[in-house]
């Protein structure tokens, strides 16, 4: 109790800063124009909106520790969705461009809360598209970027100038790096020294086979890597999206479960679809909601980045 007790957040004075500081209405302001230009935007391009998937047998397996989050039902397990990873390649067999703003659940360990840029409940907009390679992907999510920001500026000058007066619209085309060359530079801290030092977004394209997982496709030319990529933002504020192609096929993703060690049986529904030869090529991504929010107003801690947030380690509404 003694510990709860230290991690819970005072909901009244939470409430009274909603109330009695306009920065959480200009956030609102900010966040609503992002969601409105990004759906805008994906129209434009052609995708369908689906529905998020909350709960379901199957999720995104991660490639970090978190605590589990799911729920008996009937006997039954069903996991509170990490990332609708595994539904949106299946829901390419219905139409080839689809996105949601899907709700996500990681209950990630206390410590995550130093980065700045953990939430343990969170919302991406995900995205798939049939038969693509990840630079069509990428791509699409370079343009969608830079109209976001370039709306905004335009549209919430005077916010944007209160918080973030430095905010600059990215130029097509971002930078890509290798992240092995990026290891063999930096080290372990490549990614965190590569941010703090950049003054745009960059890729980071080509990630070794056994830092992510199953569903993403392996080179065929460079089996040690993978054919994806993360978009790093700037000065410091870290990953920004992560994505790239994705297995398909019954064999090889037994393979990539193998050297994993994923359990077959949590997976057998997406499994039982692969053996069938229903999954179609794909390559898609996820970009976090609160991630871009506090990259274009320039905040300390993600945190701020929403209403009601939930951070790593505390407890509140």
């Amino acid at each position: 109790m003694e510990r709860l007790e230290k991690r819970k957040v005072d909901t009244v004075s939470l409430v009274k800063s909603y109330v009695e500081n306009d920065y959480y209405s200009n956030l609102l302001i900010i966040q609503s124009s992002i969601l409105q230009s990004m759906r805008e935007f994906m129209i434009s391009e052609g995708f369908l909106e689906i529905l998020p998937v909350i709960i379901s047998p199957i999720t995104d397996p991660l490639n970090h520790d978190i605590f589990d989050a799911s729920i008996d039902y009937y006997g039954y397990s069903y996991s509170i969705t990490k990332s609708m990873i595994l539904q949106k390649q299946v829901s390419t067999l219905v139409t080839d461009r689809i996105f949601s703003m899907s709700p996500n659940l990681r209950l990630e360990l206390e410590n995550r809360y130093e980065d700045k840029r953990h939430l343990i409940e969170f919302v991406q907009m995900d995205m798939e598209v049939a038969n693509a390679k990840r630079e069509e992907v990428m791509d699409i999510m370079e343009r969608l970027l830079i109209r976001i920001i370039s709306e905004i500026t335009v549209k919430h000058t005077k916010i944007i100038e209160k918080y973030n007066s430095g905010l600059v619209i990215p130029k097509k085309n971002f930078k890509r790096i290798r992240v092995q060359d990026a290891i063999e530079k930096y080290g372990d801290s490549y990614e965190k020294i590569l941010s703090a030092n950049a003054k745009e977004p960059f890729w980071l394209i080509d990630i070794p086979i056994m830092d992510r997982e199953f569903y993403d496709k392996q080179n065929p030319n460079d089996p040690d890597f993978l054919l994806d990529f993360d978009l790093i933002y700037p000065f410091g504020y870290g990953e920004a999206i992560s994505g790239g192609e994705r297995e398909h096929e019954y064999d090889q993703i037994i393979k990539r479960m193998d050297l994993k060690g994923n359990s077959k049986n949590i997976f057998k529904d997406y499994l039982d679809l692969s053996k069938e030869g229903l999954l179609k090529p794909t390559a898609g991504c996820g970009i976090g909601i609160e991630r871009l929010t506090r990259y274009i107003l320039g905040l300390e801690h993600i945190e701020k980045a929403r209403l009601f947030a939930k951070s790593p380690g505390k407890i509140s509404i």
